[in-house]
């Protein structure tokens, strides 16, 4: 297309900003549309940050002899261990030093840098990825055969429930034993009371909503498909679901943000036990771990070594000689003081020196009923179950193609796009787009996906940058949209991104922020979440949008908004 060009004030050329500074757009939040915040950014600075930035920097010393992928939750508790480990300056049998370097991944990141041979071992933060990685190995290589070789187990922890103490306290607890009924009870009959899980893109959110499944059914092992797919089981899992005020891509993320945000932000959210005991060390919280009385699922940290074709007997050395440190008394008491339950049985996690303890909000002698983790094949009926019962979103995509776009910058917007509508795998969440420059164009109006995607793919692929700002125009018209839609049973957003100051809107900055106020107030709550492309963003203009909406405003570079997107996806 073509048009007019007016000079913006921005740079035309793509600014890089802050290459692993943290960006992103932060997603949807609530029934009533109870902002986000900046609780994603943690998952984003670990997956910004790019593969191989090891905790343990190898560049001045011996090159390592294992490379380790580990879940981002745990990786302070590694950096301790790996560090003592290459302390000890073990030798092999040829005399080299045994050394180890570690990244870390979310789980499907994991798995794709397993396939890809990036690293000889892993460890997630469950089990359940390790199976996924063994059929994804086998469909590709077209082999019965898997790439998980040698596990151990060195340190577990039960899915809780994690609330604020007084929250627990008006259910009951300590009292009685709650659970997922008393929480879909006071969900559904407060409307102030907020909760959240992870997308089961995260081993606590695939657990969680497993364990939905376990107490629809009353069962606390053997779940079958069968079981999944009863109306009785759907209902409940549709119900406890419809109040979720968001989702996102990590329980860690999420403890971040209400420990940062306080008690106003989440009464409750799915997390692990030593979650919550480290979000117990922060001033200020005061959260109790709720073992749901229909049963915990656990995460079980397996550290896997990976039989890929590449694999080396040094490599194999180093891994024995990990394992066997690991699991030693010196490992696990060091593992239990970070709030993992040790592997070692013999380890009492009820002593004195023990985090496990009502000060930490945690009980040592719960979980009382342990859920079985059920086959692969039930796993994926969870999953899909997920995806038809979750709780739907209307976002509007706001994006700049003004004239300092050019290039670069919005070559990494169209990518990172397409992989935000790649990523949303339902066809029944809405989404609409909206481009301004000198004026405001309505490219692809919002609809369910099923009836537009493609629609949204073409008109990614075609935006041009040309003309001036009309940021605030932009947003307005998208508020406008999800106005008139009407519905605050979904999520209702706006995703806006612009790497420019605002130069050529009708509409004036307090017009706009009393007409979002008034119209949440009034309406259906909208939250907006703003993404300052570079430096060159107009901040002051996004912060002004998104706090009067109970949004945010995050920084971005052209290195990581595709990520960005992606994670974003997650809270949809």
């Amino acid at each position: 297309m073509s048009r007019p060009y007016k000079p913006s004030y921005k740079t035309s050329q793509p600014n890089p900003g802050g290459w692993i500074t943290l960006l992103i757009i932060i997603v949807v939040a609530c029934a009533l549309c109870w902002p986000i915040t900046s609780g994603i950014i943690n998952g984003i600075n670990n997956a910004a940050s790019g593969l191989f930035s090891s905790i343990d920097s190898t560049l001045s010393g011996p090159q390592s002899t294992l490379s380790i992928a580990i879940s981002p939750e745990k990786a302070e508790l590694f950096t301790q261990l790996v560090n003592d480990f290459n302390a000890k300056r073990l030798k092999a049998s040829n005399g080299e030093e045994l050394r180890l370097a570690t990244v870390s991944l979310e789980a499907e990141d994991m798995i794709d840098a397993a396939l890809a041979g990036d690293f000889q071992a892993m460890s997630p933060d469950s089990s359940i990825w390790l199976d996924q990685l063994d059929r994804q190995y086998q469909s590709a290589q077209n082999t019965s055969a898997g790439v998980v070789g040698q596990t151990v187990r060195y340190a577990v922890s039960p899915v809780v429930i994690a609330m604020w103490r007084d929250a627990a306290q008006r259910l009951g607890w300590p009292q009685k034993p709650i659970g997922w009924s008393d929480l879909l009870n006071e969900a559904t009959a407060n409307k102030d009371f907020k909760w959240s899980h992870p997308s089961t893109s995260s081993a606590s959110g695939l657990l969680a909503t497993l364990a939905e499944f376990y107490a629809a059914t009353g069962k606390t092992r053997g779940l079958t498909i069968e079981d999944v797919k009863t109306p009785q089981a759907q209902a409940y899992v549709n119900a406890l679901e419809k109040t979720v005020r968001y989702y996102g891509e990590g329980e860690a993320s999420i403890a971040k943000n209400v420990a940062e945000k306080g008690r106003d932000y989440l009464d409750a959210f799915v997390a692990s036990e030593q979650i919550v005991i480290g979000a117990n060390q922060e001033p200020g919280v005061d959260l109790v771990a709720v073992y749901p009385n229909e049963g915990s699922l656990w995460q079980d940290h397996p550290l896997a070594l990976l039989e890929s074709s590449g694999l080396s007997d040094l490599n194999r050395e180093t891994f024995s000689a990990f394992a066997s440190y690991i699991t030693s008394p010196e490992a696990q008491q060091a593992i239990l003081a970070k709030g993992y339950r040790p592997a070692d049985l013999n380890i009492k996690i009820d002593g004195a020196s023990s985090p496990i303890n009502v000060n930490n909000g945690a009980d040592p002698t719960k979980p009382q009923t342990s859920l079985q983790v059920p086959s692969a094949a039930v796993l994926d009926v969870v999953r899909e179950s997920w995806l038809a019962n979750k709780r739907r979103t209307n976002v509007m995509l706001v994006v700049d193609t003004s004239g300092s776009m050019e290039g670069e910058k919005i070559e990494n917007v169209k990518e990172a796009l397409a992989t935000f509508l790649d990523q949303i795998k339902s066809n029944n969440e809405r989404v609409g787009l909206i481009e301004f420059y000198n004026d405001v164009a309505e490219r692809v109006k919002i609809s369910e996906l099923k009836n537009n995607r493609s629609a949204l793919v073409r008109s990614v692929e075609t935006l041009e940058a040309d003309g001036n700002t009309a940021l605030l125009d932009g947003v307005a018209a998208a508020y406008e949209r999800l106005q008139q839609l009407d519905d605050p049973t979904r999520i209702n957003a706006i995703v806006v991104m612009t790497d420019g100051k605002e130069n050529a809107s009708a509409v004036k900055l307090n017009q706009l922020v009393t007409r979002l106020q008034n119209g949440n107030q009034r309406g259906v709550p909208v939250v907006i979440f703003a993404i300052a492309y570079g430096d060159d963003a107009d901040m002051e203009v996004l912060q002004s949008l998104s706090e009067a909406t109970g949004g945010q405003t995050v920084v971005g570079s052209v290195e990581t908004i595709r990520k960005l997107y992606k994670i974003l996806s997650t809270y949809f």
